[in-house]
């Protein structure tokens, strides 16, 4: 039975549908303009599940679209096309926007260290597919042509299955509720929706079809491509929460009417941002896009905040709750991702002692997966990886004992988590020459100490920590971090 939930299990109940690979699908960017917040949010989160399930073992097959081809401005096929607006507006053709904010979302993911999908096809590049789908929807019955477009028939597709299966809602309601639209009286029911347009004239982007001139509505391409990719059944398909009552919904409709099989085992949303408890939006002033975020150059912010800063951030929170952006939680969130890096350096210089270790890395472990078997739980997994740095610094200190064997262990599960799981990496890394020049800073000051000349001992601390270098002294050394 296909099941409309998240993974609530991920070892124990998750059994791939398409062997050797999972399947993945992820509603990627429309590339009309910069990338906002909300998509980095999601293909961050779908980043973290996708590295979670490599590295279990599992080879994943993940697909993130480009959303290209023109559609309209709303959901139901009503509006001004967003492309044709833009390159208008920029005295573009209409592909040189989709290649310009293509680069640009390619780059802020790289910023943010997320992995390239296994495949990022396009809506331009699967016209075919998406006809050829349509045909065999309406050659099934749920669909109609009327001059020149073709409408899905919701109702009639309701009689032998339930159009509202991902969101719970009655379909009377949605009838009730939905407003007048341009086209209605083309329609044979008010939830009908386009899945090939007619085009007009003056649109920029059309393809000839058996039904004339025209363009694929939004939510054919999703269908199409996942299906030629993963399969007419496969594993997870996510994407933002706004895209589930209708994109997401209208996706499971037309892949059933085409394939008599419901497309997918797992749907997987994430919750949407907030900034200050308010929710974002251009027309309120508080949205920012992430360069504006990284650079700070936003009046809601008090500075920029680096990007896996920005990452951490937003693994803080479950990819299914709320996350609300302030100052205060970016600040907290900048130095919480500094002292689990610091951790890791530290983790470095620790002596391995003779006794049995303080740590069980067993529970440590198990715990470790447990929060991320447990519908990936980020939030979680980032609170053992503290403990387990708090652990760290009393060894260091020599207040706590872990064995070689263990020191190695430890090393190799920190690695695993913190890189090849939640994607962080060192910023600013530290060069082979740095390394030498704090050596020489640290043993000067040593040796001021020995000689009891506290004063340049303590300009030197003091001159470090205003350039953002703390030193940490211990019985037996100084150590140095960026603090």
């Amino acid at each position: 039975m296909v099941i409309y939930n998240t993974l609530t299990r991920v070892k124990e109940n998750f059994e791939p549908i398409n062997t050797p690979f999972v399947g993945l699908y992820v509603c990627g960017p429309t590339v009309y303009s910069d990338v906002h917040l909300g998509n980095c949010r999601t293909f961050i989160s779908f980043d973290l599940i996708y590295r979670y399930l490599s590295h279990l073992g599992f080879k994943v097959r993940y697909v993130r679209n480009i959303t290209d081809a023109g559609h309209l401005e709303g959901d139901r096929d009503e509006g001004d096309d967003k492309f044709a607006k833009k390159a208008r507006l920029e005295q573009l053709e209409p592909m040189e926007i989709v290649q310009k904010y293509t680069l640009g979302f390619h780059d802020v993911m790289r910023l943010f260290n997320t992995l390239p999908p296994s495949i990022e096809p396009t809506a331009t590049g699967h016209i075919s597919e998406q006809i050829e789908m349509i045909r065999q929807i309406i050659k099934n019955g749920y669909a109609y042509e009327v001059d020149g477009t073709v409408y899905f028939d919701v109702e009639k597709y309701n009689q032998e299955y339930n159009y509202t299966i991902l969101t719970n809602r009655q379909l009377a309601d949605l009838l009730e509720n939905t407003r007048a639209l341009g086209g209605q009286n083309e329609k044979h029911g008010r939830l009908d929706f386009a899945l090939w347009i007619k085009a007009k004239p003056e649109h920029l982007m059309h393809w000839p079809s058996p039904w004339g001139t025209g363009f694929p509505g939004w939510h054919i391409e999703c269908s199409a491509m996942s299906s030629k990719y993963l399969g007419e059944q496969f594993d997870i398909h996510g994407g933002g929460m706004d895209l589930a009552a209708t994109h997401h919904t209208n996706e499971i409709a037309q892949s059933q009417a085409c394939n008599h099989t419901s497309p997918v085992k797992y749907w997987m949303h994430t919750n949407m941002l907030t900034v200050n408890g308010t929710r974002m939006s251009k027309s309120k002033g508080n949205g920012f896009l992430p360069l504006e975020l990284f650079s700070g150059n936003h009046p809601l912010l008090n500075h920029g905040y680096s990007p896996m800063a920005v990452r951490f951030f937003m693994l803080q929170a479950h990819y299914r709750s709320t996350l609300d952006f302030t100052n205060d939680a970016l600040q907290a969130s900048e130095k919480g991702y500094r002292r689990l890096m610091a951790s890791l350096l530290l983790l470095e210089k620790v002596k391995p002692s003779d006794r049995n270790s303080d740590f069980n890395l067993d529970e440590f472990s198990q715990r470790c997966y447990a929060a991320m078997n447990d519908d990936f739980n980020s939030p979680v997994l980032l609170a053992e990886l503290f403990e387990a740095s708090r652990f760290i610094n009393s060894a260091y200190d020599g207040k706590a004992d872990i064995n070689l064997h263990d020191l190695e262990i430890l090393k190799k599960l920190l690695h695993s988590f913190v890189f090849d799981v939640l994607g962080l990496k060192e910023e600013n890394s530290q060069t082979e020459d740095t390394e030498k020049l704090m050596e020489l800073i640290i043993r000067l000051r040593t040796e001021a100490k020995a000689d009891k000349n506290y004063a340049t001992s303590d300009s030197i601390r003091i001159a470090l920590k205003e350039i953002g270098i703390q030193l940490n002294d211990s019985k037996e050394n100084t150590s140095w971090s960026k603090s």
